[in-house]
């Protein structure tokens, strides 16, 4: 391994270290036009969007102008989108809001072996105050079967919430087909869409959710803001008791600068979404065929078509994911799959899913590529990564 890794761009380097970003499935740079966006938002227009007067109309004006933006992403009403701190509430709002206003109706509802714990969470505190849930498993690519779907369903079932694409492995649910299955039995149907937006295309008239959740900070936009979409005529409990912002649903004065940001990303987020997801796609595959070459004994996980276009989750055998993190921290930022302790190893609950063998999940790891990911980003890393499995493994003696 190199003692620094080659020089590049200088600038990107004073600003984010010299480690090669390769994570933007936790969370992505800002967007440059983003930040210019928000910026006069930050330094002039500071008034309540509640306030009748001109400070006040500059900044409801701007609000509004996010929510379309929005709205047009998803290919849906203005009216049906509500801004939230972010991806967590957003999916806490859709299940709880939706639970406790059908809960007269029954109290069974659906999700997936390998949700976020935004959603996983929510479902557990629902088992504690008189719901059942059914969690569906997953095949060894991580896809939900719509046969299992529809079978869960029973009398008492208010409710079903599947992912969009998974944060781990990048599998893309069959969501239209699982929403017509909603449908056709009179069930809302969220969706967690954090993971898709800015990635692939998102039109709520082809997906068929009922509500969808959005995440600002997985899309070049500020951490803190969010956006549920919820179809028209859908009757959640309040969120937030208050003055009555957001629809009479989320009360509390909105957070003008980040709501701009995510309406900004968004509006990016749909002019470039071809081109985006070419780049990205052309970075993760590159990586990916880098590494399959330089290392035995590497697999990739998700599905082989049905896959996010960044997401690179690959296991390598007879290594530990978070040691080989620390190996390559000052070259490489990427997500370990597990953790291994000296008497243990802690897989993640989505590799588990998958049924993915220890020895084969204990050596995960994460890659995600982004916008701003570079082809000479994908070739120095390639070469880093399959050096330090290589000095991992000789280490152990299994090379």
């Amino acid at each position: 391994m190199p003692e620094r890794r080659p020089k590049g761009d200088e600038e990107r380097d004073e600003k984010q270290g010299a480690a090669i970003y390769l994570d933007y499935n936790a969370t992505t740079p800002h967007d440059p036009e983003v930040v210019a966006a928000m910026r006069p938002y930050l330094e002039e227009h500071f008034g309540n969007p509640s306030s009748s007067h001109l400070y006040g109309r500059i900044t409801r004006g701007a609000v509004e102008n996010a929510r379309a933006q929005v709205a047009s992403l998803l290919n849906c009403q203005p009216d049906e989108v509500v801004f939230t701190s972010g991806g967590t509430e957003s999916n806490n709002y859709a299940i709880r809001g939706m639970a406790f206003a059908l809960r007269d109706l029954g109290n069974h509802i659906i999700t997936s072996q390998i949700e976020h714990p935004a959603v996983k969470e929510v479902c557990r505190f629902l088992e504690g105050h008189g719901f059942e849930v059914t969690y569906l498993p997953v095949d060894q690519h991580g896809l939900v079967s719509t046969t299992d779907v529809e079978e869960a369903i029973r009398l008492e079932t208010i409710f079903l919430t599947i992912m969009h694409t998974n944060n781990e492995v990048g599998t893309i649910q069959p969501i239209e087909r699982i929403s017509r299955i909603a449908r056709e039995h009179g069930i809302p149907f969220h969706t967690d869409a954090a993971q898709s937006v800015g990635k692939i295309p998102i039109d709520i008239n082809v997906l068929g959710a009922d509500l969808l959740s959005i995440a600002g900070h997985k899309l070049y936009a500020p951490k803190g803001i969010g956006a549920l979409y919820i179809r028209r005529g859908l009757k959640l409990e309040k969120l937030i008791y208050g003055a009555g912002q957001e629809y009479g649903r989320r009360a509390g004065t909105e957070n003008v600068l980040e709501i701009v940001g995510l309406g900004y990303a968004c509006e990016i987020a749909r002019r470039d979404l071809a081109k985006n997801m070419a780049h990205m796609k052309a970075t993760r595959d590159g990586l990916a065929k880098r590494l399959l070459q330089k290392v035995d004994g590497a697999r990739v996980n998700g599905h082989p078509e049905f896959r996010l276009p960044n997401t690179l989750s690959i296991s390598f055998r007879d290594v530990d994911a978070s040691v080989l993190l620390d190996e390559v921290q000052e070259y490489v930022a990427a997500s370990a799959g597990a953790a291994c302790h000296s008497d243990r190893v802690e897989v993640s609950e989505v590799l588990r899913a998958i049924n993915l063998p220890v020895e084969w999940a204990r050596g995960t790891v994460r890659f995600s590529t982004g916008r701003m990911t570079t082809h000479q980003e994908i070739e120095e890393a390639a070469e880093v990564v399959a050096d330090a499995v290589l000095k991992l493994r000789t280490k152990r003696g299994t090379s």
